[in-house]
């Protein structure tokens, strides 16, 4: 049961039940100023909290912004150029994501505090200050009114008509102060309803058309995300094959440091000690030496005492000494053009002096793998015959099987199989469609033939031109390239290359049964195909372009190997870079804007011919002529014009249709209307309330109707009908619509795959 009315004909009798009914509005109106004050207090708290966290978001959203990757090497792939643009890329979308809150919460107060503080002040302190006069006037008529019934009759009759007219001056004034009471308090209670509510209404609006603004900045945040995941994938799968690789290099140098040399470099260097005359003797300088054979130069750099200038002098003589000829172990003694007579130079061990010895009279070893025999090392025609039989075995009875060249075969077997076919006695005896060899240990088998060879299929001539091609971010170029070097390699080796290269893009064509794409294969046979002759970290770096040449040539097979390039063309040229190669990603920053929702004028005009409407039926509840109440204007969330974008963005008229068919976003913007500018520099909406979330899933056709109308906005009133915001929420396509979800970006690599293990023998094999 509500309260029941006070009428204004009860101030003037003053009942005690009328003073009861007054008594339930008084207890009424102070729960109402309670639960106000309750609101502004939590409401304030919850504030606070939403801009503490925001500053959290935004800092982090900085720390994220100032870091930058450095990474190794002279040229980035495309995975490692999103990957260093990843922080930020996640900076902008925080950034983004806390912009959209910051205006939120800098219309919070003035949405929700401000009208509560305004009505309680305006409204229940001036219902207090009428109680205050009523409770007073109250007081003073009763107290005249009992000291004129206390008067004696015998009073003189000008006393008594005095008496008379001051009670009644009294009873008036109790009389005005009780109706104006009762009309304000009557009036606070039905103001509330919608006073009350509505900042309430336009705070969780507010709240709700931020948090799908963040679902919309999700959707669009999925496609950079699986294209971001897949980079991610990539590198790690390059650093797995280049781990091994370097791995290998390590154990290599711990057996033997000085094997490995790097043709047009030093072709020795390290630390040496060189006899010196002094005033009172010879002394021994500890240098660091370099020695380039082909041009004779040794290059002498001294550290003791003090690190001194570099020294260069050419090489005219090297000749060991003899140990009983000095005290000293593990020298020898070198002549030069620039100095006259010999210098003794002391090495770190007898080893040590070997190769120098050996480097200065320009002899260089060559690793050779110790399990690879030397009729497996050679690219003939009994080759040629293996890597066919190979071929011809994987095609024929596990080309769809999953992982195929990525899972290995065992060691023991693989040996097994090279040692029979390679035998001198029987070459080639081996029938690799039994049932005795798996198709793991064929598979195996080829890549460890191919590894092995004593030139590399592509060649080491080829090699630095062939990754200076994969370098270049002109795709184009890149393949232009690689199309004309190809045709530079031997015949012998072009024929094998072809032969491979057809054979695994046959494989690749299975890649939804056996789960191998040409990334993949790009991945296993880059080192394998190609290789460097020195054995160096930055050899090891530029693995992963190594794949990408082979990626290319398994997408473009068709173009490279059955169309030469023309002969009287031009090898291509590189186009000029004046800057960094620089590629940009698909990613979130360049993204057009999402549309909103905008208060259009067609809404209010709505509204009013609905409210007119009923008036007209009579069924009216807001006439002027009935006494209705109209609404204040309502504070709205201000809006800013644009979104913060890293790239510039055009207004678009009009939804993209492409966008409505396929959920693609890429070219969508939206256009703003003409809003005002506050002193932050910030838009603001035209006043009135905000349409309720509409929770009814609307039909694409209606979501599509838009109103063209721009006549002014008039005054907002009170909605009071749910028909009129479910009209209005239609139209303006609900503040919950959900927003199609973009095309997903092809994903070639399943859950199985993305486990380390499987990525350790996906790496290299």
């Amino acid at each position: 049961m509500g309260h029941p009315p006070l009428e204004f004909s009860d101030c003037s009798l003053d009942s005690p039940d009328f003073r009861e009914r007054l008594k339930s509005y008084e207890q009424e109106l102070e729960r109402t100023n309670k639960f106000i004050k309750e609101v502004i207090r939590d409401g304030t708290s919850l504030i606070n909290a939403i801009k503490n966290y925001s500053s959290a978001v935004v800092k982090f959203s900085q720390s994220l912004n100032v870091f930058q990757f450095e990474f190794i090497g002279d040229t980035l792939t495309d995975d490692e150029i999103n990957i260093a643009e990843s922080f930020k890329e996640f900076a902008g979308l925080l950034q983004e994501v806390e912009d959209e809150r910051v205006m939120m919460i800098q219309n919070s107060s003035s949405m929700l505090i401000k009208p509560l503080e305004v009505f309680k002040k305006d409204h229940i302190g001036v219902a207090k200050e009428k109680k205050k006069k009523f409770e007073k006037e109250s007081e003073k008529f009763y107290s005249a009114l009992d000291r004129h019934l206390g008067l004696s009759s015998k009073k003189k009759e000008s006393q008594l008509l005095e008496a008379d007219v001051q009670v009644d001056k009294e009873r008036q004034n109790f009389y005005e102060a009780s109706l104006e009471y009762v009309y304000k308090i009557q009036e606070v209670h039905e103001r509330k309803k919608f006073e009350v509510v509505e900042p309430v209404l336009a705070f969780l609006h507010g709240l709700l058309t931020f948090h799908h603004l963040t679902f919309e900045l999700t959707q669009d945040f999925m496609p950079y995300k699986q294209q971001l995941q897949l980079s991610l994938q990539h590198t790690r799968n390059h650093f797995m094959g280049t781990r091994e690789e370097m791995e290998d290099l390590m154990k290599r140098m711990k057996e033997a440091p000085q094997n490995c040399k790097l043709p047009g470099q030093p072709t020795i260097e390290g630390y040496l000690y060189s006899q010196e005359k002094r005033p009172l003797g010879f002394s021994w300088v500890k240098n660091y030496c370099k020695y380039v054979k082909d041009t004779k130069i040794l290059t002498m750099i001294p550290c003791d005492p003090k690190p001194g200038a570099k020294q260069e002098f050419k090489l005219k003589s090297c000749v060991r000494r003899k140990s009983e000829s000095i005290d000293k172990r593990f020298c020898f003694d070198i002549e030069m053009f620039e100095r006259q007579g010999p210098v003794t130079l002391q090495a770190l061990s007898e080893a040590n002096r070997s190769l120098w010895i050996e480097a200065m009279d320009g002899k260089e070893p060559i690793y050779i793998t110790p399990n690879a025999k030397p009729e497996q090392m050679q690219l003939n025609d009994l080759g040629l015959k293996f890597v066919k039989k190979c071929i011809n075995a994987v095609e024929t009875k596990g080309i769809t099987a999953e992982g195929v060249y990525r899972t290995v075969g065992s060691n023991l077997q693989v040996q097994k199989l090279l040692t029979q076919y390679f035998d001198p006695n029987h070459p080639g005896d081996v029938d690799l469609q039994s049932s005795e060899w798996e198709i793991k240990t064929i598979t195996s088998a080829l890549k460890h033939y191919l590894r092995n060879l004593e030139e590399p299929v592509m060649t080491y001539k080829l090699h630095r031109e062939l990754v200076s091609a994969s370098k270049s971010d002109n795709l184009d170029y890149r393949l232009g390239a690689i199309h004309s070097l190809v045709y530079k390699l031997p015949e012998k080796n072009r024929e094998m290359l072809e032969l491979i290269i057809k054979h695994l893009m046959n494989v690749c064509s299975q890649n939804k049964k056996n789960l191998m794409t040409a990334f993949n294969m790009g991945v296993i046979f880059g080192p394998t195909l190609m290789r460097a002759q020195e054995d160096t970290v930055a050899a090891m770096i530029n693995i992963k372009f190594q794949n990408i040449v082979v990626e290319i040539l398994i997408e473009h097979y068709e173009k490279i190997f059955k169309f030469p390039p023309e002969e009287n063309a031009a090898p291509p040229v590189p186009p000029p870079r004046a800057a960094p190669r620089k590629r940009q990603p698909i990613t979130i920053s360049k993204r057009a804007a999402r549309p909103r929702t905008n208060l259009d004028s067609s809404s209010f005009k709505d509204m009013e011919d609905y409210v007119e409407e009923e008036n007209d039926d009579g069924s009216g509840t807001n006439s002027p002529d009935t006494g209705g109440v109209t609404s204040q204007s309502s504070p709205i969330p201000l809006q800013r014009n644009t979104r913060p974008s890293l790239g510039s963005q055009k207004v678009a008229e009009t939804e993209s249709p492409l966008r409505q068919a396929t959920g693609d976003y890429s070219n969508v913007n939206v256009q703003r209307a003409h809003q005002e500018k506050t002193s932050s520099g910030l838009q603001r909406p035209p006043m009135r309330p905000p349409d309720p979330p509409c929770r009814d899933k609307v039909a694409p056709l209606l979501k599509a109707e838009q109103s063209t109308s721009t006549e002014d906005t008039s005054s907002s009133v009170v909605a009071s009908r749910a028909k009129f915001f479910e009209n209005a929420a239609r139209k303006t396509g609900g503040v919950n619509a959900s927003p199609p979800r973009s095309a997903p970006v092809a994903h070639t690599i399943t859950a199985k795959d993305e486990s380390p293990s499987n990525m350790h023998s996906f790496s290299r094999s």
